[in-house]
């Protein structure tokens, strides 16, 4: 299942937003949204978790949790049928 993370603080790293969601099982991928000329974070990105469980515990934990200094949101993208 591919999630939508928004409202990423802006000094999230990659490997910080996957490590939240490992907690919660496998991650396939995690792509972290920059800005392609400054190379700084957009504040959203996208995690993949092909477990359907996972992802929904991860959902359900992670929406609305405070990460740095934003409150995180989360949820499955969609038109994503895995």
């Amino acid at each position: 299942m591919k999630l939508l993370i928004r409202n990423l603080d802006r000094l999230t790293t990659e490997v910080a937003l996957k490590d939240l969601f490992q907690a919660f099982g496998t991650v396939q991928s995690c792509d972290l949204v920059v800005d392609k000329a400054g190379g700084a974070s957009k504040g959203f990105g996208f995690v993949e978790m092909p477990k359907v469980g996972e992802a929904k515990a991860a959902i359900k934990n992670l929406n609305n949790k405070l990460v740095g200094s934003n409150k995180i949101r989360v949820k499955k993208v969609e038109g994503d049928h895995t």
